[in-house]
């Protein structure tokens, strides 16, 4: 039996509307968000211009970020390097009876176990500025525990004035411009890099406003992975003579980087890094948006884990709809890039979207840690696809007016 009713003496009127298809550009300039509500940049929400209506698709168009961020911050957890004495000099086998090289012979050897925690200074590094930043440091947090085990130690309280005069300073870094690594040395003990020191081996995992968490990162995982170290600690060795550790394509020194101490019996013990340095930072950063809705379209994957997910299922543990647009960063710390989206992944909407008003911008890198602009301002601009319905007109040019 037929359901439908044929016998309409009203004929159906087709809908005589059509659409023009324009282009709106939007820019977001992330020094317009309310500061005080949303006070990181990389994370705020912002009240668009008017209502856009009819949206079909929207891209990242162009874009203007500055580059003035810090690689080392304690966000990233890459500031702090763990190392620890394993032969000290000893100088009573080697007839010395200087008395401050005794007493720093009795304080090192009685913190023997001792991890020795130095930290950074926040910021960008150069390979120079990173081994002189890791020597100093290295050096001043000897002496400083060794004027600490001085102060509780009643036999060493004159010693104190004798090490502030001649602080701790047998650690040498320096920096292998044909290597690309970074070569640390002592003048006269050994020593071990502890890569696997619990300090790095703190969770990273955390929620963030979109719902995911912050992944593991498995090659910056704390400052060893940037100065070329694997997760395995690093024990120096004793060198036999000085072509050991001699830069052959130096001619300052005749490339001795390090001597051993003029103390007697002292040799020089040191360690190269087995990977190339690495201190440029993520490559990427991510930007995530969302109206009602998310508006991410590009698909991101995850770092393998060995879990009961992983091992079940035939699926992965990457993230549908992740992202919406992915941008690279330069290498240069002091500075501003630019771009346009040309070849950017765009969101398409079928139906369209009916409206939008408010977007949430989220600017973060692949381990879901927001990106740190230091109070630095950014632009985007968005392009959007409206469809426009238009009522169809036919105009009638004259000759005579043309004429």
């Amino acid at each position: 039996m037929n359901k439908f009713n044929l016998n309409n003496i009203y004929p159906l009127i087709p809908n005589q509307n059509q659409y023009l298809c324009d282009k709106k550009y939007i820019s977001i300039n992330s020094i317009d968000r309310d500061s005080l509500k949303y006070p990181n940049a990389s994370l705020f929400e912002i009240e668009l211009p008017q209502d856009y209506l009819n949206l079909q698709a929207i891209r990242l168009f162009s874009w203007s970020f500055p580059a003035n961020y810090s690689v080392f911050t304690p966000v990233n957890k890459n500031m702090q390097l763990v190392f620890k004495f394993t032969n000290i000099y000893n100088p009573i086998i080697n007839n010395v009876n200087d008395p401050l090289q005794l007493a720093i012979y009795s304080g090192l050897q009685a913190n023997l176990d001792k991890s020795y925690i130095i930290t950074i200074e926040e910021g960008f590094y150069n390979p120079t500025q990173m081994s002189k930043e890791l020597k100093n440091k290295m050096n001043s947090i000897v002496n400083d525990e060794l004027i600490k085990y001085f102060e509780n130690n009643s036999n060493f309280t004159n010693i104190i004035p004798l090490l502030n005069e001649n602080e701790y300073n047998e650690f040498e870094v320096v920096y292998n411009s044909v290597g690309q690594k970074l070569w640390f040395g002592n003048q006269s003990s050994g020593f071990e890099i502890v890569n696997n020191s619990p300090v790095y081996l703190s969770e990273n995992l955390s929620s963030n406003v979109f719902g995911q968490r912050i992944i593991p990162s498995f090659s910056n995982w704390g400052l060893p992975s940037y100065l070329g170290f694997s997760r395995c600690p690093e024990k120096s060795i004793e060198a036999q003579n000085s072509n050991e550790y001699r830069f052959f394509y130096l001619e300052i020194n005749n490339g001795l980087w390090i001597k051993p101490s003029n103390l007697p019996g002292a040799k020089v013990h040191f360690l190269t890094a087995p990977l190339k340095i690495n201190f440029m930072g993520p490559a990427y950063l991510y930007m995530e948006l969302e109206c009602n809705s998310s508006l991410n379209c590009i698909d991101e994957t995850e770092p393998f884990q060995l879990d009961k997910f992983t091992t079940t299922t035939n699926q992965t543990n990457g993230i549908v709809n992740s992202c919406f647009a992915k941008v690279a960063i330069p290498t240069t710390p002091i500075s501003q890039w630019f771009d346009n989206g040309d070849i950017s992944p765009y969101k398409w909407f079928d139906p369209p979207l009916e409206r939008l008003r408010k977007l949430k911008i989220k600017m973060r890198y692949h381990d879901g840690l927001l990106v740190d602009f230091s109070g630095f301002d950014y632009s985007i601009m968005l392009e959007l696809t409206i469809l426009s319905p238009q009522i169809p007109r036919k105009k009638t040019i004259s000759n005579s007016i043309c004429n």
